[in-house]
């Protein structure tokens, strides 16, 4: 046995262990055996999987973290396991179903407004259009707090166009208050292609109630990620399967807006719901829009029905969004002009070519005369 044993480069110990698993059992002996513990301490408890299994069948799109911060919440004497070992727990027992993974791009880019508190910055977008089992096509808005969460508006919409979705944000502004930004894409009817910074009806509307129209770059739906990735799981648990008819998937939207915005766990909220973080704007809805006061140095002029401004014996093309609307022109020092509507400069006008060169939206560094605004 020694000989042997060092030939082969293992100990008389080893040696004799296999030559025992041999004597005892033959060539199957000698296969290799299981080195789990016949007694884990880290194995979950029969109670708590049991809990965990029979909440996951009344959540089933709920994975092991907002399982674990429920039941802890109602049962924090109880030990309970890691999320790992909750998420081994449900593929054992046919609870996952493996997605296909996909190659994440990097977004390179983020939100202009980052909000800090509730209502810096609202995001806005439509779910992307299905169909209900009866045939209708049902196009859902939805509205969500940037800060917390918080889902303020979910309905669906007879067409993607101001006059339809204006009352929905509308109700919201009444019931909320106004925030400081909207993040939007730059698609109808948030923005426009044609005229100046993207301008649409609704942006111009923004503007009015002193929001800043918050445009992601186009081409770029991750600049808007935290809202697109919130659209996948209003899918999977609203519309799949679609309800029978419109209505009854309104009813679908309107009961689970409430659940998630006060039962439901979010991750990046520490496993809070968003109702807890969540509280209305300080500034009110105004009952009627003031016209703002310019300053004197502006010279003021008023956008035809056809979006065209009318200076020094020039027409120039600004935006039909602006058709009816005083905007302001200032001279710059450097003998150029700023078009400006309200707070926010829109252009330049060039003094010696007299083109409008397009820019940027941006606030006006000049301050200016506050408006009586009626609440």
């Amino acid at each position: 046995m020694s000989r042997l044993c060092e030939r082969y480069g293992i100990s008389r110990k080893t040696g004799y262990k296999w030559l025992e698993r041999y004597q005892a059992g033959g060539t199957l002996g000698l296969e290799d055996r299981s080195s789990a513990p016949h007694v884990s301490p880290h194995r979950i408890a029969p109670e708590a999987a049991e809990q965990l299994l029979a909440l996951r069948k009344l959540r089933p799109h709920w994975g092991p973290l907002k399982l674990l911060a429920i039941l802890k919440d109602r049962a924090p004497e109880m030990v309970w396991p890691a999320a790992s070992t909750v998420g081994d727990l449900l593929r054992r027992e046919g609870y996952v179903t493996p997605r296909q993974r996909c190659c994440k791009k990097s977004s390179g880019g983020g939100p202009v407004v980052f909000p800090d508190s509730a209502n810096d910055s609202w995001a806005a977008d439509f779910k992307g259009w299905f169909r209900t089992k009866d045939g209708t096509r049902c196009d859902p808005l939805t509205i969500s707090d940037g800060f917390s969460r918080y889902l303020l508006v979910c309905h669906a919409v007879p067409q993607l166009t101001f006059d339809a979705i204006q009352p929905l944000f509308e109700t919201a502004f009444r019931d909320n208050g106004l925030p400081k930004a909207i993040r939007t894409d730059n698609g109808s009817p948030f923005a426009a292609r044609r005229g100046l910074a993207g301008l649409s009806r609704l942006s111009v509307w923004f503007l009015k109630l002193g929001i800043w129209p918050d445009h992601i770059a186009p081409g770029r739906p991750d600049q808007n990620g935290r809202h697109e990735r919130f659209h996948r799981t209003l899918a999977e648990e609203t519309a799949s399967p679609p309800a029978l008819t419109l209505a009854e998937q309104q009813d679908r939207f309107d009961t689970w807006r409430q659940d998630y915005n006060a039962h439901r766990p979010h991750q990046a909220l520490g496993q809070k719901c968003p109702a807890g973080f969540y509280c209305s704007s300080p500034r009110p809805f105004p009952v009627k829009i003031a016209d703002w006061d310019y300053p004197a140095d502006h010279h003021i002029r008023r956008i035809s029905a056809d979006g065209y401004l009318r200076w020094q014996d020039q027409k120039l093309y600004l935006s039909e969004a602006l058709r009816g609307e005083n905007v302001a022109i200032a001279q710059q020092d450097d003998g150029n002009w700023w078009i400006r509507f309200r707070e926010f400069d829109l252009a330049v006008l060039e003094n010696i070519s007299g083109k409008v060169v397009r820019s940027q939206l941006a606030r006006s560094d000049k301050p200016e005369t506050n408006p009586k605004t009626v609440t």
